[in-house]
């Protein structure tokens, strides 16, 4: 055998060894609980205060204080009912510089039958109006009951769900639930949607 070839060799056993010292090291399989589709897509952590910009990101597979639903679990409430689902989505903006006397007709929308959409209320900074705005939205929906179970979402890989419903927890309310593939989810398990118009 060359020289060669037994370098090749030795590098070939020496990785083999390596693998299996790794493999030594890992957990076993069956020991690790079955992960979350967001936590298997190395989900970021959970930052301190709300997300501030770059809101269609990863987000993370956790919100402290909140449950964390998937599309199962979220159809099973809205099936047993008395939970107030709300959808957070942003409502596009009007485009800057359209030409005088254009009609501008918002894209429609459409969500989880039954929810309310309250958009705009999932940005890391709010101003004055649209935090009252969305004060006074999950005040409706829940008909001032801080207890009452709320779902927040929007979309997949979406920050303004999170940042909502991590709001939600800080005004107070005590049953908050975070769906965070929202509509995206919802559709892919062949749930029904349906066309929503922002709450006044």
């Amino acid at each position: 055998m060359s020289r060669s070839a037994q370098r090749a060799g030795g590098r070939r056993r020496f990785a083999l060894a390596i693998l299996g010292a790794l493999a030594l090291l890992a957990p076993p399989a069956l020991a690790q609980p079955a992960a979350s589709p967001a936590a298997t897509a190395a989900s970021p952590a959970e930052p301190e205060g709300y997300r501030l910009e770059a809101y269609r990101a990863p987000v993370p597979a956790t919100l402290s204080g909140a449950r964390v639903l998937d599309a199962t679990a979220a159809a099973e409430l809205w099936r047993k009912g008395g939970v107030a689902f709300v959808d957070v989505l942003p409502r596009p903006p009007k485009p800057v510089g359209l030409p005088a006397g254009t009609v501008w007709r918002d894209q429609p929308h459409s969500t989880i039958p039954g929810a309310v959409w309250l958009p705009n209320v999932g940005f890391g900074a709010l101003n004055a109006e649209t935090e009252g705005y969305f004060r006074a939205g999950l005040s409706a929906v829940t008909r001032g009951d801080v207890n009452a179970p709320l779902v927040i979402f929007c979309q997949r890989d979406c920050w303004m769900s999170w940042n909502a419903a991590k709001r939600a927890l800080a005004y107070g309310y005590t049953n908050v639930s975070w769906f965070p593939t929202g509509v995206d989810g919802w559709g892919e398990a062949g749930l029904q949607l349906e066309a929503v118009e922002p709450r006044p």
